[in-house]
């Protein structure tokens, strides 16, 4: 795993925003298993404050964090990730990205393609394949087969009236909306349950929602509403399938930190025995691909916020 003689690996964090400070850099700072070194953002002064709260050390120069690290973090808007990505591979570093990986097939092709060059580790962050009870589920699912329909909500209020979110300040969902930012979640449950998509119509609803109608290689289909834009009251994130056995619902989970930490995990296994993580960076092209295609069928539609 490692290109430094410490016994656990050392990993860096790139990213200030609020999901960094809140997520990412708690958990690096608590796990048992990896050595949290430093953080790097664009604000230093965010990465200093970030750094000071978790033990770690700031770093202005981002190269100097991937010399001194074995594996970074990702949490940065994912235009932004994907070229640093790229760095960080050639610069020898496992890869712990967040999803989206990029918002174009070919940026997010870069990254897989990088990892592959240098013999890196990827994993995509996508909560509910690593947060405990969904990811048990999920597993649980794709092992029964014989699902016929998918049906699946994410009502995020991001955008909703009244909303006062630190989350709405991060300027790529306004510009992406909810089928970027929560479609990747909804699109990780469906895709190793019910096989590869290989059909997208998609139509646009209030705001940033978007209702997608999937097919899968398994025969079965699928849907998804996607939204940042839902008032409060009815907000709410929901996935059901039906088959052979009946329904079977996606339990809820409890925060991402606990998954985080299991990310990290996946990623020192990964980086160890040379075992690709189904999440890796190809996982993460995937997801990219439909993405794209689901917002093309979409075309344009009236900004968040």
């Amino acid at each position: 795993m490692t290109k430094h003689s410490g016994v656990k690996p050392r990993i860096g964090l790139l990213g200030t925003g609020p999901w960094a400070a809140r997520a990412h850099a708690p958990a690096l700072a608590a796990h048992d298993g990896v050595e949290f070194v430093g953080v790097w953002g664009r604000r230093p002064e965010a990465a200093a404050e970030i750094a000071a709260a978790s033990g770690a050390t700031a770093y202005e120069d981002v190269d100097a964090l991937f010399a001194a690290c074995d594996a970074v973090a990702f949490a940065l808007p994912p235009d932004v990730q994907a070229p640093l990505a790229v760095r960080a591979a050639a610069a020898g570093c496992h890869l712990l990205l967040d999803k989206p990986v990029a918002t174009t097939p070919a940026a997010a092709r870069e990254v897989a393609e990088a990892a592959e060059r240098a013999g890196v580790a990827s994993v995509v962050f996508c909560t509910l394949r690593f947060a405990e009870p969904t990811a048990r589920w999920i597993e649980e699912q794709a092992a029964a087969g014989g699902w016929f329909l998918g049906e699946a909500h994410w009502l995020g209020s991001l955008y909703g009236p009244g909303s006062r979110s630190a989350y709405a300040q991060s300027p790529w969902r306004r510009d992406k909306g909810g089928l970027w930012d929560v479609g990747p979640h909804v699109l990780s449950v469906y895709l190793p349950v019910l096989g590869d998509v290989t059909e997208v119509t998609s139509v646009r609803g209030q705001g940033d929602t978007s209702h997608l109608v999937l097919r899968h290689t398994s025969g079965a289909s699928s849907t998804a509403t996607l939204t940042l834009s839902a008032p409060a009251e009815a907000a709410e994130a929901a996935l059901t399938l039906h088959g052979e056995r009946g329904r079977a619902t996606l339990p809820a989970w409890d925060g991402a930190l606990g998954a985080f930490a299991a990310a990290v995990d996946a990623l020192v296994d990964s980086a160890r025995t040379g075992v690709p993580h189904a999440c890796d960076a190809r996982f993460g092209v995937r997801l990219t691909e439909i993405l794209a295609l689901a917002e093309e069928a979409t075309g344009p539609g009236t900004p968040t916020g």
